[in-house]
This record gives structure tokens, C-alpha cells and sequence, in this order.
């Protein structure tokens, strides 16, 4: 065991204040030189003579050294609910040892709410868009499907709503749950389709229980997501191959993925979507086509996919170390194979594909040289043939995957 003494105690409080918190966490409260928290949280305790009190500035991190520094001294922090659950104490702890801490977690927004709403909460999807963009709801809207939301304020309702009817989801019941645990409590439900109202109290929790109306916009759960999900000039790959290749570069939590000649981003959208802790890279020369990787990512959910348009491999300077890289166009280009494979660690996954037979070329040298797996795919639709039905075949595509050593 530690003989270090926590110095810094961090309390989820809830809208009933003190008389909410435990023995402990009152005791922490009392004897603390110095409370940190947000105006609403300083409002809900008590006064005690010589205590400073120091409301959180913006941005917050500005306050991270005024917290360090009084690492020794007795030192509070107030927090919403539990403060391990898309609260301070995730970034705290980035800054402070977790033996130097102690926590005192209250109920939080989502378990009040899934309380309110009779959810099993092992059931739901628990998101926040405080700060964040609302379109990371997207990847999670199928009927049937409850989610609670953390909102950004007392606009949130009603643009989730406009989202909802836009892709289909207008019948969902939405509920607005404010002040939750407090005598200001309020619920306010209704459904998307119907909500009118511009604004609610700023303090809420949003329970969407979503209904896909016909022809509504869902976005897949697996790999090989349908083709018209992504806006694009033709240069896409297809939803065959790109089950396959996506397999080859096997995702895993919180890795990089370069996408390299990104087309419409559908790789790198997919590899995003594959877990919400990854990110990607997607690199493309075409100016056009870079703002169609912009407006996929965010119609299919991922906001936060990079984009950068240049041509590989200069556009690749200053990237983020990759755990995986796909090149799906300018396999021809010199050095490019190169750059790609000296940018993984071992482990590492680099998977290129080409329809050509030069790039096919460039693949069979790399694969003498390097190892790693070759194989050919070839796929053929279905579509009308006179009156009858026949094959089509796309382009066959060769795909190399080499994981590095």
C-alpha cells in the first residue's frame, strides 16, 4: 500500500447539495483550504470562514496548474454526478496520481435518468454532447435503441429533434430531464417530430427512444456499409472489398488509421466507426473530393475524422504516428509504399489496393520483398438484363496486407 495522504478530494454533488453528499465527502468539504468548481456547484455549499473558492475559468485547463499547485494542502473539487463518467476526474487524474486522490462519486445524470425513465442502463447508450458535435449521435440511431444524452445547454433538445426528423427518425420519444435529483426537477416528453420547444433550462438530460420511420438513415453496425451512405465522384471502395480490406486492417480501441488517396473517406469513416476511441487520417490530393470526406464524416457520424489535402507522401509530414495505413490511390507514386511502412511499429498493419495493372505491379514487388498476403477479389452484382437478370462484374481488385514485424 501507498504511504502517500490524499491531498486533492474530488465530490460529485448533485442538485440537493450537501445534504446529498456523505459523512466523508462533508468532512473533505469542510476542512479543505481551497474548493474548486463550477458557479452552479459553488452555489449549492455552504460558506466556511478562510476558505477560498475558486470557480473553474475557460477553458478549463487554465485552472489545471492553479490545482497542482496546492498539491499537499487540503483541496476540494466539485463535480457533476460521478466525476469518472464524462466529468473532471478523467482530467484531473491526467495531472494528479491516483493515490494522491480521493473520490467521492454521486449518482449520475445517466443513472438518474435511466431511474426517471424505467431503462435498464446496462441497456442503453450513454453519449455526451456537451462540446461535442451532435452528429456522434448518428452511428447509434436504430429503432428500438435508447440513448440518454449529456446536453450542451437548452438548445440541445430542439436541434436533436431537427436531426431525428431529418434522417428518419421523427416518431422517436424524446424526454428532457432537468435539475434531476433537485426541487427544480422537470420532465418534458413528447416526440422528435412533435417538439416545438426552442429552448429548456440549460441543466438536462435528453432520453431518446428511437422509432426509424420508413426510409430512415441507419448506419450499420458491422464493416461493408452500404455504397449510398457516402456522397461520392466514383472513386469509392466498394462495399465488398471494403468489408474485406477493413478485416485486414483489423481495428482495435483507440488506434490511428492513415488513409491514404481517400476518395469519398469511406476506409477511414469505417475504421472511425469500428470503435468511438479511434481516429483516422484521411489524406487526398483532390480538393473536390477532400470536402466530400468532410461532409461523409459527418453525415455518417464522425466529426472528427482529419482531413488533409495534399498529395502523399509529402502530405504525410507531421501526421500522427499510424497503427494501421491504407493506400487506396497513388500506389504508383514514388517512395509512397516506402514512407507508409517505416511510419508503423511492429505491429502495424499496411493493406494497399489497386485495380490496375501497374499498381498490381507495385504490390507483387512489395509482397518479394516484404512479405505478407496477396489475394485477388472479384465481385459480380446482380442487375437487369433485358427482361431477365444477369451478372455484372466490378473491376477485380488486388489487395496486399502486411503486418509489420
Amino acid at each position: 500500500m501507498s504511504d502517500v495522504t490524499p491531498w486533492l478530494t474530488i465530490i460529485g454533488i448533485g442538485e440537493d447539495g450537501v445534504d446529498g453528499l456523505p459523512r466523508a465527502a462533508r468532512d473533505a468539504l469542510a476542512a479543505a483550504d481551497t474548493v474548486f468548481g463550477g458557479e452552479r456547484h459553488l452555489g449549492l455549499i455552504p460558506a466556511h470562514p478562510g476558505q477560498e473558492r475558486i470557480a473553474w475559468p475557460s477553458p478549463l485547463d487554465r485552472a489545471l496548474p492553479w490545482v497542482t499547485a496546492r498539491r499537499g494542502r487540503p483541496t476540494c473539487v466539485l463535480a457533476s454526478g460521478d466525476p469518472f463518467w464524462y466529468g473532471i476526474g478523467a482530467t484531473l487524474a491526467h495531472h494528479v496520481e491516483p493515490q494522491e486522490i480521493s473520490v467521492h462519486p454521486a449518482p449520475s445524470a445517466f443513472t438518474l435518468a435511466a431511474a426517471r425513465m424505467g431503462w435498464p442502463l446496462q441497456q442503453v447508450r450513454c453519449l455526451s454532447v456537451h462540446g461535442r458535435a451532435l452528429d456522434r449521435v448518428r452511428p447509434w440511431l436504430h429503432d428500438g435503441a435508447r440513448l440518454l444524452l449529456l446536453s450542451w445547454d437548452g438548445s440541445t433538445a430542439a436541434a436533436l429533434a431537427g436531426l431525428l426528423r431529418e434522417v428518419g427518425f421523427g416518431a422517436s420519444g424524446l424526454t428532457v430531464l432537468s435539475h434531476m435529483g433537485g426541487p427544480n426537477e422537470q420532465h418534458r416528453q413528447t416526440t422528435a417530430q412533435q417538439w416545438a420547444d426552442e429552448q429548456t433550462a440549460d441543466l438536462n438530460t435528453i432520453a431518446v427512444d428511437c422509432r426509424a420511420g420508413a426510409g430512415a438513415r441507419v448506419i450499420a453496425a458491422t464493416a461493408g456499409r452500404r455504397d449510398d451512405l457516402f456522397a461520392h465522384d466514383g472513386q469509392i471502395t466498394k462495399r465488398e472489398v471494403r468489408a474485406a480490406t477493413l478485416a485486414a486492417l483489423a481495428p482495435g480501441r483507440g488506434e490511428v488509421l492513415w488513409d491514404v488517396g481517400a476518395g469519398s473517406g469511406a476506409i477511414a469513416i469505417e475504421w472511425m466507426l469500428a470503435d468511438p476511441a479511434n481516429r483516422a487520417v484521411a489524406v487526398e490530393r483532390d480538393h473536390a473530393r477532400s470536402a466530400l470526406v468532410s461532409d461523409n464524416a459527418r453525415t455518417c457520424g464522425v466529426p472528427d475524422l482529419q482531413c488533409v489535402t495534399g498529395a502523399a507522401p509529402d502530405a504525410l509530414a507531421d501526421l500522427p504516428q499510424p497503427h494501421a495505413v491504407f493506400i487506396g490511390g497513388g500506389l504508383t507514386t514514388p517512395g509512397l509504399l516506402e514512407r507508409c511502412r517505416e511510419a508503423l511499429p511492429p505491429g502495424g498493419r499496411l493493406v494497399a489496393n489497386s485495380v490496375t495493372v501497374e499498381g498490381e505491379a507495385v504490390l507483387a514487388r512489395a509482397a518479394a520483398q516484404w512479405g505478407g498476403e496477396l489475394s485477388r477479389l472479384a465481385v459480380s452484382r446482380a442487375e437487369p438484363l433485358g427482361g431477365f437478370t444477369g451478372w455484372q462484374p466490378l473491376r477485380p481488385v488486388t489487395i496486399w496486407a502486411l503486418e509489420v514485424a
